[in-house]
């Protein structure tokens, strides 16, 4: 399975209006029944039921404590008049004389599966004792007779092998038995048949098993467990119980509604598909007799609480990449006409669907957009559920509306919904209506029936919602929601929500990216000298990057480590009425460039770090210059720009004075350690390319930088 499924398994229902109260079962003795003798253990067959009966029909072999015969195979046809009289005998050839059966068959009938003692060959005498164990034996139809009687090799001397019932595919013989090693008196097993032979028995587990009796097991097309058990609790004697084999276990079996158990002994049940009628045995009349039962209303026996399809979430970018939201803006737009501003914000979507969810960051004054941090698809789904559309809470006495239209269960039509409001009262339909008569807390349980669009076959599920019923219309309701969590889940974290990531700016800032500042962007290749540039201030140097994966060529003027170094720029030349000017991140591609870039976040490119106050080289500047020294040596047609930028503490002139005898300095260093000169520029720009404000030293400090451009030749 995908992942641990939680399952709902309900049985049967009807087509009409049924309101009040109401039994889960109408049961009813079936009219074959002797009056003193015993039938029990009813499977299908044909037209009719096969059973087993210790009645008295001139059989040679009785026992004579009651005066009843032995156990034996019966079959009589349902279809007709089924009385006691119309019972007989099943098959002469699989009469012994000791007891025989139960049995089951395979599902083309001609192959039968029986229990009986192993030795049937001597005097009644001679074989009646404790030591002729009971096994299960086959035997296949051949021109109207039951012959090749097969003792299987599952069964043992030593202990008994009884109450057969094997998997309508046939893979599979379920069974009870005494053998050593098990959880109780009798356990179930089942013997996989495998390579033309059943395989060594294999114990059901403690899940099923207890320190009791467990016997009479019976599975349904579905693959659903029904058995009887006298170690759980019940309502007294053997019970009947269910489970369901889910996600490599067993459920905890769950006892099934009066009146199918009772305070007496009750088990060997067969049913339907969908259990909306079948058989069962019962000592509740002084005889063990099989009884005829049909579902009156569904019995949820795996409650799944319904899950709440959620449609409002939070939404939070994680700052990684941090903004100055003096004078930008966190933008989201989720796809369905709304917006909202924020680095944290909540929205609720009109319902489950498929939306495209951008954040951008927007310039505040001229709502320009400056970056593009994450986009990606999202797809809100619905649970795959039965749904109760119902309030959440209600005052005792009103007429509450109920239901079922907002199933969501695709590849199935809906045929008809049944509900049980847990306070005696049930109803069918697909809109209801009920009323509480006492406060509390109802787990209110709706099932419904379903036919399969492409095979055609019925299914049935179901769902439980909890409804808070309130002793009066005084009772104030804000109390009761402010005591429920109301903070909504992050969209991250919501199950039942697909999102698949088209850009996510903070994802690539881990590959060795850099934000670049690009003018304009175009399908088509746009010469440098093009009048479009002519009012870029000659301090900007304008590149030429081809993007291959958006097939466009991208023209840039900056670029920064940081985004938000990337503002000055922005805002500079989106004032000069280059209105199209962006912030793109950039993952760096050749190794020269990711070295590079490696090397100024190990070593920083603050010029406090490079020189002294007599602006000499520092010892961190060495550090920094000869493994720049190593990467050119390295990439010999390496060419670089050493470029230094100021604060604006100075004039202007001075400024760029300084700026350019430091990247001179630089420079210098380089050519002194071999590296030639072609290959070096030295560049100062002073304060005039900014990359925070001038108010606060630590802003200044920012400023106080020194740039290693590779020179695109």
């Amino acid at each position: 399975m995908m992942r641990k499924l939680v399952l709902v398994i309900l049985i049967t229902s009807f087509s009409q209006i049924i309101l009040g109260q109401s039994e889960t079962y109408i049961v009813k003795k079936a009219s074959f029944n002797s009056d003193k003798y015993d039938e029990f253990s009813p499977v299908y067959f044909k037209n009719g039921i096969v059973f087993c009966s210790n009645r008295n029909l001139g059989l040679s072999n009785r026992s004579t404590s009651q005066n009843k015969g032995l156990f034996k195979i019966y079959y009589v046809d349902t279809a007709g008049k089924a009385d006691w009289e119309s019972a007989k005998l099943f098959s002469k050839n699989l009469t012994t004389i000791l007891n025989d059966g139960p049995v089951t068959f395979n599902s083309s009938r001609d192959t039968i599966y029986y229990s009986r003692n192993h030795d049937i060959s001597s005097k009644l005498s001679d074989i009646s004792g404790p030591r002729n164990k009971l096994g299960i034996f086959s035997a296949i139809m051949v021109k109207g007779q039951w012959t090749k009687i097969m003792d299987l090799r599952i069964n043992n001397e030593w202990y008994n092998v009884t109450t057969p019932y094997l998997s309508p595919d046939g893979k599979k013989l379920y069974f009870a038995s005494d053998k050593p090693g098990g959880f109780g008196g009798s356990d179930l097993y089942y013997s996989q048949w495998k390579n033309d032979r059943w395989n060594d028995p294999v114990n059901l587990g403690p899940v099923i098993n207890t320190k009791g009796n467990e016997s009479y097991p019976f599975i349904n097309p579905a693959g659903e467990l029904f058995f009887s058990s006298d170690g759980r609790p019940g309502h007294g004697g053997k019970d009947i119980f269910f489970s369901l084999y889910s996600d490599s276990a067993w459920l905890e079996p769950v006892c099934l509604d009066p009146p199918i158990n009772s305070q007496f002994d009750d088990f060997g049940i067969v049913t339907d598909t969908l259990m909306n009628e079948g058989y069962f045995s019962s000592n509740r009349d002084k005889s063990i007799d099989i009884y005829h039962f049909k579902t009156n209303l569904p019995q949820i026996l795996y409650k799944s609480i319904q899950k709440k399809n959620q449609y409002c979430f939070m939404f939070t970018d994680s700052g990684a990449l941090v903004i100055d939201t003096l004078n930008l803006k966190y933008i989201w737009n989720f796809g369905d006409g709304e917006k909202a501003s924020g680095r944290v914000v909540s929205h609720c979507f009109p319902g489950a669907g498929k939306y495209t969810v951008k954040l951008d960051v927007v310039e505040k004054n001229t709502r320009n957009l400056f970056f593009s941090k994450l986009i990606y698809n999202l797809e809100l789904r619905d649970f795959n559920q039965p749904f109760i559309n119902s309030p959440d809470i209600v005052v005792k006495g009103d007429i509450v509306k109920f239901d079922g239209l907002r199933s969501n269960i695709p590849g199935y039509r809906v045929l008809n919904y049944s509900w049980d409001f847990r306070d005696g009262n049930k109803s069918f339909g697909k809109n209801v209506e009920h009323s509480f008569k006492e406060p509390g807390e109802y787990l209110v349980n709706l099932t419904v029936t379903l036919k399969s669009d492409s095979t055609g076959n019925e299914h049935k599920t179901g769902v439980s919602k909890k409804i808070q019923v309130l002793n009066d219309a005084r009772v104030s309701y804000t109390a009761h929601i402010d005591s429920v969590k109301t903070n909504l889940p992050d969209i991250r974290t919501y199950e039942n929500a697909l999102i698949k990531t088209q850009f996510s700016a903070e994802t690539e800032f881990r590959k060795d990216a850099v934000f670049n500042v690009e003018l304009l962007s175009s399908k088509n290749k746009i010469g440098l000298d093009n009048k479009i540039f002519r009012n870029v201030p000659k301090k900007y140097t304008i590149t030429e990057k081809f993007i291959p994966e958006d097939i466009t060529y991208s023209y840039v003027v900056d670029q920064q480590m940081s985004l938000m170094a990337t503002y000055p720029a922005y805002n500079e030349l989106f004032a000069l009425g280059f209105k199209n000017v962006r912030i793109k991140i950039f993952v760096l591609k050749e190794p020269a460039e990711k070295e590079l870039h490696n090397l100024i976040n190990r070593n920083g490119a603050y010029a406090g770090s490079y020189f002294d106050s007599s602006d000499r080289l520092t010892s961190n500047a060495f550090i920094m210059l000869d493994q720049i020294v190593k990467l050119m040596n390295k990439y010999p047609f390496l060419r670089l720009e050493v470029a230094v930028h100021s604060d604006n503490t100075g004039s202007a002139a001075t400024s760029l004075m300084l700026s350019q005898s430091r990247s001179q300095l630089l420079v210098g260093y380089l050519i002194n350690r071999g590296i030639s000169s072609k290959r070096l520029v030295a560049t100062g720009f002073g304060g005039s390319k900014p990359i925070a404000p001038n108010f606060l030293e630590k802003d200044r400090k920012l400023n106080r930088r020194i740039d290693f451009i590779i020179i695109n030749n």
